[in-house]
């Protein structure tokens, strides 16, 4: 049996934003929470050999702050833009409560939880514009977002997930990945074949370690959180509230 750690960023510093690909950082509860999380899978005899996370600071924070609570700080680590968080277009910066006011819960529900439907898109003169970051240098033009849905995440975190995760797991690295709330949804959605109404429905916590297990022909088998079903539900509740005013 083979299994993959995945861990949703703390708590940022913007937790009633939409953030998307805006580099912001974690919040001094995020990365104490972070460190607890890493110290329990230090408890419980978790080890890991290569990490991953997203380049955007909260992604990289999270993981270096579990690797700390384990003393894992030496291990091999990679940073992947497939890994980011789906790019909110012209909603990053913009209070959620305050675009549930002018736009209506409905749509915002849908800008946040459907699979297939952008947000309004940035201009290619907007600042926010990913060819303004140098660590987005590499890319080209077709591969950088202008504001994205749930399905353009899937188009780029599950290929790396496939490409370059799975042959390193099926070599038997212990692997622990800090990703956020959208591309962890992408990978949820392809390891358990969510339809595309049912991966809506799908929340994932802040901090807590998810961990996937997998057979000898690396299908997944089953996956858990490492907290109790009412911590869970404490974490994902407060995400639900982050509409509200």
């Amino acid at each position: 049996m083979y299994k993959v750690v995945i861990v949703r960023h703390g708590l940022s510093l913007w937790p009633d934003r939409f953030t998307g690909w805006t580099d912001i950082d974690l919040a001094p509860i995020g990365l104490e929470e972070t460190f607890k999380y890493g110290k329990k899978l230090k408890e419980l005899g978790y080890t890991f050999d290569l990490g991953f996370a997203s380049v955007l600071k909260r992604g990289i924070k999270t993981l270096w702050k579990v690797l700390d609570g384990m003393d894992l700080n030496w291990i091999p680590l990679t940073y992947a833009w497939q890994l980011n968080e789906r790019h909110y277009g012209a909603l990053q910066g913009l209070n959620k409560a305050e675009t549930v006011e002018k736009y209506g819960k409905e749509q915002v529900q849908l800008w946040r939880r459907s699979y297939d439907v952008r947000p309004p898109q940035i201009e290619l003169d907007d600042p926010q514009h990913p060819s303004n970051d140098p660590r987005y240098a590499t890319l080209k033009a077709d591969e950088l977002p202008r504001g994205e849905c749930l399905k353009d995440t899937y188009n780029r975190a599950v290929p790396y997930w496939n490409n370059v995760i799975m042959p390193l797991v099926k070599q038997g690295k212990k692997i622990i990945i800090s990703a956020h709330g959208n591309s962890i949804r992408a990978i949820m959605k392809h390891l358990d074949g969510l339809s595309e109404e049912a991966i809506m429905k799908v929340n994932i916590p802040y901090c807590i370690p998810l961990v996937y297990e997998f057979d000898e022909n690396l299908k997944p088998i089953r996956h858990y959180y490492l907290a109790t079903d009412e911590e869970v539900q404490r974490v994902i509740d407060g995400i639900k509230n982050q509409v509200k005013k």
